[in-house]
């Protein structure tokens, strides 16, 4: 369709095309129009004011008709492939875990294969009668056989120390954690304290409260808590670290103030047959309360609440105090009591609290504790 020059033009052509209106298709005449600038919009405005009905007519057929239509099938279709995108990128982030849990898997067999590649190199026997290094002929044994005799051997090159005053005698002068292995025990950690007279291994500590030390026998017999932090090493441990071996033990103490105190004195840790008992000289003996004699001198027995073997027949004293230790008669001494980050009013609280008699008393609670051991042979080498 043709613009009019003017808008006499454009009445003149309303006139004439008013009752073909109803005819145009849906789309043409708004096509048409809008292709002629501003006078095809005056020409529009002229139609719409003589062709009422027809553009009521259009705007029902177009709206109501063919644009819903339309759009119907545009929502359809975008609603369908959001849900496919969503399923994809579901597979997808499976297939992403499922990748890195293989890749994970991998890393450790292949960390296996190199740990097992080195054992057979430091282990495979060599011929070394001409000088040259050759492998010695030997029958294949089963498969089983051949890990078993590397476990064997490389236990045997690899020997863990037996306490923290080996690992000083081969070299070590860093203290912190180490894993040691004393005679018929299983491998554990330890934290060495390193110092101009050899290596001292730590057994317990008290800074802060952390840790609960109010526990049972088995606590106190295996261990707790953390070594870098508040811990008890555990009896069995202690007891399989000295062994037969004479031992020192060193404790030191500080208190609120900033004032500290430290001990040694020679011991010897029995075994769980003997309650674990602390065997003493008889000067520190009585400064602990020890009052039963043993072959090697005064004993006292470890005791915890549900296990007592202190020495008073009257009265449990870790129930009446806290914590498990070395009790004797409940009053000398007892580094595992209850923590008190301030000194309690009441007597019969302070008690219960962390105390050495002979130093600070019984009734100030310590604000911090470590205990050491090392074999009196180290003393005598230093």
């Amino acid at each position: 369709m043709r613009c009019a020059p003017s808008a006499r033009a454009a009445l003149v052509l309303c006139a004439a095309t008013a009752g073909l209106l109803s005819g145009w298709p849906s789309h043409s005449a708004p096509i048409g129009l809008e292709a002629c600038g501003r006078e095809g919009v005056r020409i529009r405005s002229y139609l719409d004011f003589c062709a009422l009905a027809s553009k009521d007519e259009y705007l029902e057929r177009w709206t109501g008709g063919e644009w819903g239509g339309w759009t119907q099938k545009v929502t359809k279709v975008f609603t369908s492939q959001q849900t496919q995108l969503k399923a994809q990128n579901s597979r997808i982030e499976q297939l992403f875990l499922k990748v890195a849990q293989q890749q994970r898997h991998l890393e450790k067999q292949h960390l296996k294969i190199q740990n097992l590649q080195s054992q057979v190199g430091l282990l495979a026997p060599m011929d070394r009668g001409n000088g040259v290094a050759k492998p010695t002929r030997r029958k294949r044994l089963p498969k089983m056989a051949q890990l078993v005799s590397l476990a064997h051997n490389a236990s045997r090159l690899h020997r863990l120390p037996r306490d923290c005053q080996e690992l000083f005698e081969e070299g070590e002068r860093q203290s912190g954690l180490f894993q040691i292995q004393p005679q018929g025990s299983p491998p554990f950690l330890v934290n060495c304290k390193m110092t101009s007279d050899g290596g001292w291994t730590v057994i317990q500590r008290r800074q802060d409260g952390s840790v609960d030390f109010n526990r049972p026998w088995e606590a106190y017999k295996t261990g707790f808590g953390d070594p870098q932090g508040e811990f008890w090493l555990g009896l069995e441990k202690v007891h399989r670290i000295t062994g037969d071996r004479g031992s020192r033990l060193a404790v030191h103490l500080q208190d609120w103030d900033g004032n500290a105190e430290s001990l040694q004195f020679p011991f010897h840790l029995g075994g769980e047959d003997t309650a674990y008992s602390l065997q003493l000289t008889a000067p520190v003996a009585s400064k602990l309360g020890a009052v039963t004699v043993t072959p090697k001198g005064l004993s006292l027995p470890f005791s915890t609440w549900d296990q007592d073997h202190d020495l008073r027949r009257d009265k449990n004293c870790a129930k009446s105090l806290s914590g498990g230790w070395w009790f004797g008669t409940c009053s000398h001494s007892n580094l595992n009591g209850q923590y008190f980050r301030s000194i309690p009013r009441q007597r019969q609280q302070r008690k219960k609290g962390i105390f050495w008699k002979t130093w600070r008393g019984r009734y100030y609670p310590l604000q911090a504790t470590t205990m050491l051991i090392q074999p009196t042979v180290a003393a005598a080498a230093s």
